[in-house]
């Protein structure tokens, strides 16, 4: 991981409220949280939301002022990366709410994700899946965001919160300016929820000729990182 100092770590702190990170803690016990963002001072600290538990005492022990976590975050879009900071407790709030303030890290570490860098595009296409019992397919109409030879992110509307799509088979079908319609062999690898936003992660199924092709015709070089 390569490391990151105070001023290019306030340039890359730039997840909006509401993104999930992950909290590491080895003291007294060893816990891990996922916990929602609500907001962040330059510098100074960072609030995230006290998790929600039945038993009001549960982590009573784990999340107190001056105790040590590890936080780690995903960027999405064309970085695909992984940052990681170390971190401590600062304070917890009880008013309006039960908020965790810690400490603003002095140095940040990332890590690429992608063997490839993804090329920023905005790209009309349509994911087709094929639904189970029978042989029809599921179009969804949406987005491509980004794209390699190796993947791309896909991005649509929902009326609903919680539409997501499944790791699974599909077909990735866009239109090339010389060929017309393509239909790509892909898997879906992640997908997310922001809101009635649905990101999905989706990595191109092993094919030498035919994405090349097409990058090659919308103008995207297919350099490796």
């Amino acid at each position: 991981m390569a490391d990151i100092s105070i001023e290019q770590s306030m340039q890359l702190f730039e997840l909006q409220p509401g993104k999930s990170l992950d909290l590491q803690i080895n003291n007294p016990v060893s816990l891990r949280l996922k916990l929602p963002l609500i907001g962040y001072e330059l510098g100074k600290y960072i609030i995230l939301k006290y998790p929600k538990s039945a038993n009001t005492s549960e982590y009573k022990d784990v999340l107190i002022e001056g105790n040590v976590l590890i936080v780690r975050y995903l960027m999405e879009g064309n970085k695909g990366e992984c940052f990681a900071f170390r971190s401590s407790i600062k304070n917890i709030t009880q008013y309006p709410e039960k908020f965790i303030f810690i400490e603003y890290p002095n140095k940040i570490e990332n890590r690429q994700l992608r063997l490839q860098q993804r090329t920023s595009i905005h790209l009309p296409a349509i994911i087709m899946l094929e639904s189970s019992g029978d042989n029809k397919k599921t179009q969804i109409n949406g987005i491509i965001g980004d794209i390699s030879a190796k993947g791309c992110g896909f991005t649509f509307k929902t009326k609903s919160t919680s539409t997501k799509v499944n790791k699974r088979d599909i077909f990735v079908c866009l239109r090339s300016p010389i060929d017309g319609e393509v239909q790509i062999p892909a898997r879906v690898c992640n997908s997310r929820n922001d809101n009635g936003t649905v990101n999905v992660g989706i990595q191109f199924i092993d094919n030498e000729k035919l994405v090349p092709k097409l990058l090659s015709e919308l103008f995207i070089e297919n350099t490796m990182s």
